[in-house]
């Protein structure tokens, strides 16, 4: 524990973003230093090493890590670890590039982002990480689709940040230390973190309230990161956030923050990881409702609860709530889960997404059973645009 909070996986925040003077040193190295050109995923990868939000790594997964992570769910030094955090590069490009020296990963502008020490490069399976990773070797699957499409050698070693990084809602994007010393300042120990990638709806808004007055507050952390084409964008998701927040929750126990990592859309896996993303951010608790970082049909519904019993309680450290299919009944007069609700489905107020899209689309709020009002409203004025 780390000011009466949860402590950070592996115990520590690991930190490797380089400080005035690190980071004027490296500037100039990196002007003679080979350089591998990163898109917007590997920055965003950089930015969560750079805060500590992938502690307890200090770079991008070196061999024995790498399969670790695949074959086990754990570093090679036992810690819980579930998504592989990679670099990869051509075969003709790794070629040039030797074991031991840095190597400069800049943006397609040529803006510098960090330096890598390189300490190995390693040829990897892309099928066999596809299998393990995201349980399905089909390239329909956005997260297949990305591996697929990357490089065939993996970089791996330690990397010393620069930035700045993106600075889009600078005002919501704390690092874990900001977020802890806000907990701290709240009086909060007891936090639980909420993932999401899409706009909040009644479902979503009853069991992140059936978790707050079992916590001390609430985190709402939606992830703004690369997410697929037809994701309702940051910006607009965001701004569904704040009329919610204003209208229907209590201000002194709801933090809204931003996760700037791309989604990977690895459904169970994915759900861990995300998990000890938000330890680090601070939270003790984290709600995994139905089909977590899930897409398609690829994934059951219940999968990203269950693969939480493949770890000790102790090992892990946060702990998961875990929240059924929620809705509204007209019977019970209320929002409910398949737990507490003894009345057939027909008495349930559930919308498909295309049907959401048609109403909203048409210009027409869903029923307030569905989606709160001003939420929609924020939905409806940005399809219009």
């Amino acid at each position: 524990m780390t000011d009466a909070l949860i402590a950070p996986h592996g115990g520590t925040l690991i930190v490797n973003q380089a400080g005035a003077e690190e980071q004027a040193e490296l500037r100039e190295r990196a002007r003679s230093l080979p350089r591998v050109v990163i898109g917007s995923r590997q920055i965003a990868d950089l930015e969560m090493l750079a805060v500590g939000a992938f502690s307890p790594l200090n770079g991008f997964l070196q061999r024995a890590d790498y399969l670790s992570v695949l074959n086990s769910m754990h570093l090679a030094n036992g810690l819980p670890w579930s998504i592989p955090v990679t670099l990869s590069t051509s075969t003709e490009q790794a070629a040039q590039l030797k074991e031991g020296e840095q190597i400069a990963l800049v943006d397609a502008e040529g803006a510098l982002y960090a330096v890598l020490q390189l300490q190995e490069k390693y040829p990897y399976d892309k099928q066999l990480e596809a299998r393990q990773v995201y349980r399905t070797t089909d390239d329909a699957h956005p997260g297949v689709q990305v591996l697929y499409q990357q490089g065939d050698v993996l970089l791996g070693g330690q990397v010393r940040t620069l930035g700045p990084f993106p600075s889009a809602f600078s005002h919501y994007r704390y690092t874990p230390t900001q977020s802890r010393q806000l907990f701290a300042e709240r009086g909060w120990k007891r936090v639980v973190g909420f993932q999401t990638r899409n706009p909040v709806h009644r479902a979503h808004e009853y069991i992140q309230k059936c978790a707050l007055e079992t916590v001390d507050g609430l985190f709402l952390h939606p992830l703004i990161g690369d997410t697929k084409g037809d994701d309702i964008p940051a910006d607009v998701r965001m701004r569904c956030y704040t009329v919610l927040l204003e209208n229907y929750y209590p201000a002194e126990r709801v933090i809204l923050g931003v996760l700037p990592a791309a989604m990977r859309y690895a459904g169970p896996r994915e759900a861990i990881f995300h998990a000890l993303i938000r330890k680090n951010y601070g939270c003790s608790h984290f709600i995994v409702g139905r089909d977590h970082a899930g897409v398609g049909n690829y994934y059951g519904t219940y999968d990203a609860h269950y693969i939480f019993a493949e770890f000790s309680a102790a090992e892990l450290g946060i702990t998961p709530m875990f929240f059924d299919h929620t809705f509204y009944c007209k019977v019970c007069d209320a929002m409910a889960s398949a737990k507490t609700c003894p009345h057939s489905s027909e008495q349930h107020v559930a919308l498909s997404g295309t049907k959401v899209r048609q109403l909203l689309q048409s210009g027409t709020l869903p029923p307030p059973e569905f989606s709160r009002p001003e939420v929609a409203q924020v939905l409806i004025e940005a399809m219009r645009k």
